[in-house]
């Protein structure tokens, strides 16, 4: 395996006030893995993004099977067999999934297109993924887990001879991601090359030949992944020692601060918990399980059809969000992009946005008053960025989030909702991101977090609710906790 299918040369691109990359070289071999790895704003999608031919870099070339390229287009790449499944989804919602994932090659005979013979071709390539889903359905009325399998499919329709994956498992589950995994080693045994990004660093571990650090535009290191543990790759990623264990904590759960009762509607049925002060409470599932659903039903983004949601023992009537956010109940949403945040502001407009009628007299905003709030958040969670000016669009993804939080911890909220709050977030962000957790819960927050990393919610869970196709499967205590336990649970085993 020497023959080199893609080598960039000297890269380098640089955003008022941010280098985004500074004289990057790499190659990738035919039927390779290879991990990219780094913190967000490392430079990992500017890298990608001059492949695809989304942008143009300021000096370099990208050489594709031995021809240079100076300044790759979207069409070129696509010619060559380049395929990039991003991060954020590239998606029709109001088509089909067979229309999304045949979209530019509709079979037909040039007139019209052969919707049956479409709807088997989708529906066979998600039974080689072992996926169930009807290729008719709409893309909006899909999970973001859903969406990303049909971005899958669609690479895996065309003739993709290189294959980059910048987060595919992130908004998966256990079961899903193993899925995922094994298409990804029957590609590299069909000579498919293969530029994987993940934070998941177990996933890099069982997947990749060779991994790529990259950190604030540098090129850090290059080593086969039989050369590198997980301490060394860590350290190359943030540049100082993280431990990637979760934070200790000796939380006391205090009294009921949240109770839901037989909560039925948006596909739940009869669902009853309850919640205490100062707890995280965890939301495991399989993909469909409903815990996203419930959560919606509990915020006001969508109605109920029955059943009674209380706050400190007062029945609430939740209708719309700012009915739960009247109550102290804020929710950060797994869609960050199209639920939550407003891309074409910039930073300290949508952190201020949600608190700026408290730090507005007579309608004029103290600027002093929101500065220091919007400063105090973002060196709380460390964003990058050049400063609060900053448009939300140009931050990377995983910024991206943190302003999501940095907006929630702004208000005055005493119950907040977590949708997969490290979703495409680097190892150094995530533990900022749990210790500060920990923190609001110490100073008698309570939380519900929903994530599909299975360690993630064995670990900074005080119990965990797991959920099967809308119904409650059952609730565990922290001495209960097993991932076995849960999948069996999730699976109704």
């Amino acid at each position: 395996m020497n023959d080199k299918v893609l080598e960039l040369k000297d890269v380098s691109k640089a955003y008022p006030g941010v280098v985004a990359l500074d004289h990057v070289s790499l190659d990738l071999k035919r039927g390779e893995v290879l991990a990219l790895m780094g913190e967000n704003g490392a430079g990992k999608s500017t890298l990608i993004k001059v492949i695809a031919g989304a942008i143009a870099p300021d000096s370099g070339v990208v050489c594709i099977r031995g021809k240079e390229y100076r300044q790759m287009t979207p069409q070129i790449s696509h010619s060559l067999g380049i395929k990039v499944i991003y991060q954020e989804f590239n998606l029709f919602p109001s088509l089909s999934i067979a229309e999304n994932i045949f979209m530019g090659s509709f079979p037909g005979n040039g007139i019209t297109v052969d919707y049956r013979a479409m709807e088997e071709s989708a529906g066979e390539l998600f039974e080689k993924m072992n996926v169930r889903a009807d290729p008719k359905t709409k893309v909006r009325d899909l999970s973001v887990a859903y969406m990303q399998l049909v971005e899958i499919a669609k690479a895996l329709s065309k003739n993709v001879k290189i294959l980059i994956m910048d987060e595919p498992t992130a908004p998966l589950t256990a079961s899903e991601v193993d899925i995922l995994l094994e298409l990804v080693r029957n590609l590299k045994k069909q000579g498919v090359s293969i530029i994987y990004i993940s934070h998941r660093l177990n996933e890099v571990f069982q997947i990749a030949d060779r991994v790529v650090v990259l950190r604030d535009g540098h090129m850090i290191s290059e080593r086969d992944i039989q050369e590198v543990d997980r301490s060394t790759l860590v350290h190359d990623m943030v540049g100082r020692n993280v431990t990637e264990t979760f934070p200790e904590h000796s939380r006391h759960p205090g009294e009921v601060v949240l109770r839901v009762e037989n909560l039925s509607g948006n596909g739940i049925q009869g669902v009853s918990f309850d919640l205490r002060k100062g707890e995280i409470l965890g939301l495991a599932g399989l993909v469909g399980s409903g815990r996203t659903e419930l959560v919606r039903m509990i915020y006001g983004a969508d109605p109920h059809s029955g059943g009674e949601i209380c706050v400190e023992q007062k029945r609430l009537e939740i209708r719309k969000p700012k009915d739960a956010i009247d109550h102290g109940i804020t929710l950060a949403p797994e869609d960050r992009k199209r639920q939550g945040v407003i891309l074409g502001l910039p930073v300290f407009e949508n952190i201020s946005l949600p608190i700026i009628r408290t730090l507005s007299r007579l309608g004029v905003v103290d600027r002093r008053a929101e500065r220091n709030v919007v400063d105090r958040q973002t060196e709380r969670l460390r964003v990058k960025m050049p400063d609060a000016r900053q448009l939300v669009k140009n931050l990377s993804g995983g910024n991206q989030q943190k302003i999501v939080l940095a907006k929630l911890l702004a208000s005055d909220s005493r119950i907040l909702i977590l949708d997969e709050p490290t979703r495409g977030i680097d190892v150094g962000a995530k533990q900022e991101i749990y210790r500060i957790m920990n923190e609001l819960c110490d100073g008698g927050m309570s939380i519900i977090m929903i994530s599909s990393e299975m360690e993630e919610v064995i670990g900074m869970s005080d119990r965990i609710l797991v959920m099967h196709e809308g119904k409650m499967a059952g609730m565990l205590d922290r001495k209960d906790f097993s991932q076995e336990k849960i999948l069996s649970m999730a699976a109704n085993i």
